[in-house]
């Protein structure tokens, strides 16, 4: 898939021309902000005194990242692999593995009864086809950069050799500085990435330079086959680097497993050289106290001179800059609860780790570009999660970055919804560029996401009312009514349209049970809602209401109660474990007949007190908080905000932490809690009239400033 820009006229990003495509990278600096938003961002800088393997801190773009440990390069990846790892990751790096078998997906087919008719998903993944299709295509590193250190006292150089450290993630100008000492030599090392161009820029202020104690190494791995990793060190032989070496730069070609090609172009500072020492390393040695380097990454040739250090810092910093002081901004520093600096924290670091992670020419993985989760595939389904933030935010420049995946993948899902008997467009659940399915007992069994497009467009649509908004989405809009309309199935003997079976809902606890399970409430609510949206959007067409879509939104089945709560589906039951998501039938999905405000607060209070909070997931708590939030209970709102679990911990680099291995990082928590954000302090379309309706009163302890933020839906 070729880089999406999704550039139209109020609020358009400014393209610049990068080395690998046009892509816009910058926000329209907004009028003089009633907040003091360099103070606000300057509470949260975040300082490290010491190694943390959770914790390593990335620059990027959205579209390149760079993750460092504390010597401001990737010195020492093995102290962080148990816990984050260090990698360079793009949103085009993507490998596939050799298929001499030919496996696809037609392979994995597997027939399920839905209502006396054969359909077929493709469920079979315990086979070979359906592991390979489970791993391909993935992520991969592009590269690792470090210091090449001198051995001390006769072995390798280790963490604990480094004294002084003091390293500042500067995210009001984009920098992340590094000061420490090595063998009794002050090091100061500054590094940045371009805001327009996949650039990682360096400069290395230290006499260990000098005396040749201390080369920049790079070094290129492989692609590991299996999708939970993003590098292969141990078999040089299966890729080949090709380098150029002249004086002051050189430019790299690597290939691998005769399938995948990717460039990289180096330029540094003068009196600096470079040398080959290794088949797939190089190291960059200095004559004086100070080197600059700059290493682009880009899927095909480079010809373009490199910018200065000079140049890129300065860029990054007005880039930064104006991210800052535009789009909203929410500050709670007149609060007295105790608790305001946190919640701030979070809500800072956030909007920094989903520009850097969550904001590029595709959808992002649950990781972003630090870290392959399930081989950097995108999930459809937390697309929302990821994005839908910007657009309250005011920053939907950097959600049209990725939403013509949508147009692209509308072949596909036109083809995976008729393949089932369905009309329109069935968006899939994992996937990579391509769009192809991955087969699994969950992944083509879900179908939460189908709305998800109908809500973005709308959100978009409330941003930027015009005809060009309305024209990219036509398709797109009309195809996930036509779908969710026809998937719908009418049960004679109640009179009412099911969902399912088969199906698994938002919760997922219920898979095994995908062929008997029926009528999920998030999924009913959400339905409802969207199907009404796309009706109005019709009419922005100039079109007729569609009488299946009006008759399917009417005359869905009725929520399942059970004890007096929403329960997650009808049938079967399902424990009171993992995602509460019965509760974003009223918060996430806005208000609709179908939801009885009196029973979801009944089980809102439900989930607060029995639920088994221990096994939910970052994005349940920004959901529970939405629904807290209208249901008029901003007390709860605040609680679910800091309900203690494991993963709803942010990390000193501000990452929403989930488990290890797999999830280190989890962006669907920052993207959900800034959503949650704004409509708590922004409130929604008919909140009630107060400063900020989802936050509690200055009484409570919480006085919220805000600006440049949108209602919610």
């Amino acid at each position: 898939m070729r880089r999406r820009d999704f550039l139209y006229s109020l609020g358009a990003a400014t393209a610049a021309a990068t080395i690998s495509g046009n892509s816009p990278r910058t926000l329209a600096m907004e009028p003089a902000s009633r907040i003091d938003r360099k103070s606000l961002v300057h509470r949260h800088l975040v300082v490290m005194e010491k190694p943390d393997a959770l914790a390593p801190l990335s620059v990027g773009n959205g579209e390149l990242g760079f993750t460092a440990d504390v010597t401001g390069l990737q010195t020492f990846p093995q102290f962080h692999e148990p816990g984050m790892p260090l990698h360079t990751m793009a949103q085009w790096a993507w490998h596939e593995s050799p298929n001499p078998h030919h496996y696809t997906l037609e392979q994995t087919i597997a027939q399920y009864d839905s209502h006396g008719r054969s359909v077929p998903y493709p469920s079979e993944d315990q086979t070979p086809a359906g592991e390979w299709l489970m791993s391909n295509p993935h992520r991969f590193d592009l590269a690792r950069i470090g210091f090449a250190l001198p051995q001390v006292e006769g072995r390798d150089a280790v963490l604990e050799d480094l004294r002084g450290i003091h390293q500042t993630l500067d995210i009001w100008n984009g920098i992340l500085t590094s000061n420490f000492t090595f063998e009794g030599e002050p090091v100061r090392v500054d590094t940045l990435v371009h805001p327009s161009l996949d650039l990682l820029a360096v400069r290395v202020q230290s006499s260990l330079l000098r005396d040749g104690r201390m080369p920049i190494r790079i070094e290129f791995p492989g692609s590991a086959d299996s999708w939970k990793n993003q590098g292969d060190w141990s078999h040089p032989e299966t890729h080949t680097t090709r380098a150029t070496l002249r004086a002051g730069n050189a430019d790299f070609v690597r290939q691998l497993d005769g399938t995948t090609l990717t460039y990289a172009q180096a330029a540094w500072s003068s009196g600096a050289s470079c040398h080959q020492v290794a088949q797939h390393r190089f190291e960059w040695h200095a004559q004086d106290d100070t080197l600059e380097l700059l290493v682009a990454f880009a899927p095909k040739p480079l010809s373009a001179p490199l910018p200065t250090f000079a140049a890129v810092k300065a860029s990054a910093q007005e880039h930064w800059n104006r991210f800052w002081m535009s789009g909203g901004a929410v500050d709670l520093s007149e609060s007295s609860d105790p608790r305001w600096m946190e919640l701030e924290r979070r809500i800072v670091l956030s909007q920094y780790q989903t520009a850097v992670n969550s904001a590029g020419s595709l959808p992002p993985q649950e990781t972003g570009l630090v870290v392959n989760s399930w081989g950097g595939k995108f999930h459809m389904e937390m697309y929302w999660w990821h994005e839908a933030h910007f657009a309250l935010w005011g920053r939907e420049a950097l959600l049209k970055r990725s939403l013509g995946i949508y147009k692209d993948l509308l072949p596909v899902a036109r083809e995976t919804a008729a393949r089932i008997g369905c009309k329109g467009a069935r968006w899939p659940k994992m996937i990579g560029p391509q769009g192809r399915e991955s087969p699994n007992g969950i992944n083509p069994f879900l179908v939460w996401q189908q709305p998800h497009p109908i809500h973005l467009a709308e959100l978009m649509y409330q941003a930027e009312p015009t005809a060009v908004t309305l024209d990219f989405f036509r398709e797109v809009v009309i195809e996930s009514a036509e779908f969710m309309a026809s998937f719908a199935w009418w049960n004679v003997e109640r009179g009412c349209f099911e969902l399912g079976p088969p199906i698994t809902s938002a919760q997922e606890e219920g898979f095994r049970s995908r062929s008997t399970a029926k009528n999920p409430t998030y999924e009913l609510a959400y339905w409802s809602w969207s199907l009404g949206i796309a009706q109005q959007w019709r009419k922005r067409f100039g079109m007729a209401p569609a009488p299946e879509w009006e008759r399917v939104r009417k005359h869905l089945a009725p929520l399942a109660i059970r004890d007096g709560v929403y329960v997650e589906l009808e049938t079967p039951e399902t424990p009171f474990t993992d995602h509460p998501t019965m509760l974003a039938a009223f918060g996430v999905t806005p208000a609709t007949p179908m939801v009885d405000p009196g029973t979801m607060q009944k089980t809102l209070d439900f989930v607060f007190a029995k639920w088994d909070q221990k096994t939910t997931w970052g994005w349940d708590y920004p959901m529970m908080a939405m629904t807290a939030a209208r249901l008029g209970r901003p007390d709860q709102a605040i609680e679910a905000l800091f309900i203690d679990t494991p993963k709803n911990r942010y990390l000193p680099n501000g990452h929403n932490f989930q488990q290890l291995p797999e999830l280190p990082l989890y962006l669907p928590g920052n993207g959900g809690l800034l959503f949650a954000i704004a409509l708590m302090a922004a409130g929604w379309k008919g909140a009630p009239a107060t400063h900020a309706p989802g936050f509690p009163g200055k009484q409570q302890g919480w006085v919220v400033r805000h600006e440049g933020l949108r209602q919610a839906l």
